[in-house]
């Protein structure tokens, strides 16, 4: 089967039937690590809907939104600032989604974005979601360019090259690459931001999408798995473990840009540093002494390059109309691209 099918199989499951985060879980994510990582994205959200003129009834939404954690810090910070907005759940985990329920009275789920209601300003989030959507792999071999395929030798799970060439699919500047070389896209990731980019267009709005990645073109595997915090061989227990691959937000960006939206990116440490984490971290620390150390170390996690800081990206796509989101570098607002 394909890489992409691979994947796709093997997440179904996982995060159909657990809740993988936490430390008795798998993974611990940057809203899990401390409250101001939440706070941060939720007030992100209230400056950029205060300099749009408070446009009414608009909804958050949040994509994979794991224990609610992250919805529950940034609609606190939110509130501060007077925005209140009805709460939609795009999460297909029963088992999360009595999680989120019990944290967040009054959350509507969703299994996708497309029963998401449509007329209302769009305020959405998505941390670590991306990530985990399918990738399609490629691999040069000395007969050209062949899907990764997952196959069986010797009894075990190994990759293997598929029978038809996929030169055409490769673009023109890696078709004389060397042999074994792989590249990598994410035919869900590129779908989902152009809805997403679609209904912000029309319904206005900002999202804002958290994940680790990279911002230049490159090659290689980046697809890795991870159990009770520690990575394994991506054979080692299908729909056991999650399968992640690092997300291109380059092409993201592009997508989002095409469809004639502001997009802009920049590194966690550097977004999380713009939005004020370090008064926060000290107003917290101050608030409870007994925490202080507890509250440095988060703060380091978070925007550290050794850490999340650098790893970790942050794509921002606003409305026309809409005002640039804080803690982004300025650039000019592009027109549509040819299609």
């Amino acid at each position: 089967m394909p890489v992409l099918r691979y994947m796709g199989e093997s997440n179904a499951r996982y995060y159909t039937t657990r809740d993988p985060l936490g430390a008795a879980g798998d993974f611990t994510t940057a809203p899990e690590i401390s409250q101001m990582f939440g706070e941060m994205a939720g007030l992100w959200l209230a400056d950029i809907w205060v300099r749009a003129g408070r446009p009414a009834n608009p909804i958050y939404v949040e994509l994979g939104p794991g224990r609610g954690t992250l919805a529950k810090d940034a609609l606190r910070a939110m509130a501060s600032q007077g925005l209140r907005p009805d709460v939609h759940l795009v999460e297909g985990s029963e088992a999360l989604r009595k999680v989120q329920g019990g944290v967040l009275a009054g959350a509507q789920f969703h299994d996708t974005i497309d029963s998401v209601p449509d007329g209302r300003p769009l305020l959405l989030l998505a941390n670590e979601f991306l990530d985990a959507l399918p990738i399609r792999q490629l691999v040069m071999t000395e007969k050209g360019w062949r899907e990764r395929m997952v196959g069986i030798e010797g009894g075990e799970f190994a990759f293997v090259s598929g029978p038809n060439s996929m030169d055409d699919a490769v673009p023109e500047a890696q078709r004389a690459a060397p042999a074994g070389t792989v590249i990598e896209t994410c035919p869900g990731a590129a779908a989902l931001v152009e809805a997403v980019a679609r209904r912000i267009d029309v319904q206005s709005g900002a999202a804002l999408f958290i994940d680790y990645g990279h911002v230049d073109a490159r090659s290689g595997s980046t697809l890795q798995a991870v159990k009770s915090h520690e990575k394994l061989d991506v054979f080692d227990a299908p729909g056991e473990m999650d399968l992640t691959a690092h997300v291109d937000f380059a092409t993201l960006d592009t997508i989002a840009r095409r469809e004639g939206l502001a997009s802009s990116l920049t590194t966690q440490g550097a977004w999380l540093g713009a939005m004020g984490i370090a008064l926060r971290a000290k107003a917290l620390a101050k608030a409870s002494p007994s925490r202080a150390d507890e509250i440095e170390v988060a703060v380091e996690r978070l925007v550290q390059p050794g850490a999340m800081g650098e790893l970790f990206k942050c794509l921002a796509i606003t409305a026309r109309d809409w005002p640039r989101g804080a803690a982004f570098p300025e650039g000019e607002r592009r027109k549509p691209e040819a299609t």
